[in-house]
């Protein structure tokens, strides 16, 4: 059952025309990283996992970027006894909603997609906090699995802020997985069942359209 607030929340938004489209306003296009994984010369399969806000809009952009083969909603940043929604909506589990990424290597690399992260995905510069989404568990964040992601993640937040990218500073963590825990069911591939849902109309959609526009080399309709 998804809760009340949430859809409550996509009816007032709708209602005053309020909508959280992009990755807030910025001086100019969000620029590719200066530092990036090296592409390989064959196909492989690695994984990311990222978190900023409602995950039904995280995982509808990621599910349109070219060489991403699967996204999955769910939990990160806390124990796998508390990954259940009911709980996580608490703020208290130490858990944001995330989205696990599955993309080849050699098709999109690591950088792109935290560019596609950083530009329509979400805001960046919002803490604990997402459109009308409010807490903990709507935080921005980077969970990294090896050295090289937190290099690469770590070292793109800083080039960001310090071309003043964004009007304010970049507040996305950059953490160590510990694990990842899928949603339920119900959550997987929601803006994509539900199109007509308030919600995902104000929130969601515009992020899927607005990655067609600036990354026309990397959408693909699904």
């Amino acid at each position: 059952m998804i809760s009340t607030s949430r859809a409550l929340i996509g009816v007032m938004l709708f209602g005053a025309a309020v909508a959280c489209t992009a990755a807030g306003a910025t001086s100019g296009p969000v620029p590719a990283p200066a530092i990036d994984l090296a592409r390989p010369a064959t196909p492989g399969v690695q994984t990311v996992v990222v978190s900023g806000g409602c995950f039904w809009g995280i995982q509808a952009v990621f599910q349109h970027v070219r060489g991403v083969t699967r996204a999955i909603s769910g939990y990160a940043g806390g124990e796998a006894s508390t990954a259940h929604y009911e709980m996580v909506e608490t703020g208290r589990t130490g858990h944001a909603e995330s989205v696990q990424i599955t993309y080849d290597p050699a098709v999109i690399t690591y950088g792109q997609l935290l560019r596609v992260f950083f530009s329509v995905a979400h805001d960046p510069t919002e803490l604990n906090h997402q459109g009308p989404d409010d807490g903990p568990q709507y935080r921005s964040a980077i969970f990294f699995s090896t050295a090289d992601e937190q290099r690469v993640a770590t070292a793109y937040i800083a080039q960001l802020d310090q071309a003043h990218v964004f009007p304010h500073l970049v507040v996305t963590a950059v953490t160590p997985l510990h694990g990842f825990y899928a949603a339920e069911d119900y959550h997987q591939d929601y803006a994509r069942l539900h199109p007509n849902d308030l919600y995902i109309m104000v929130n969601d959609a515009p992020k899927v359209t607005n990655l067609k526009r600036e990354f026309p080399d990397l959408y693909r309709d699904r």
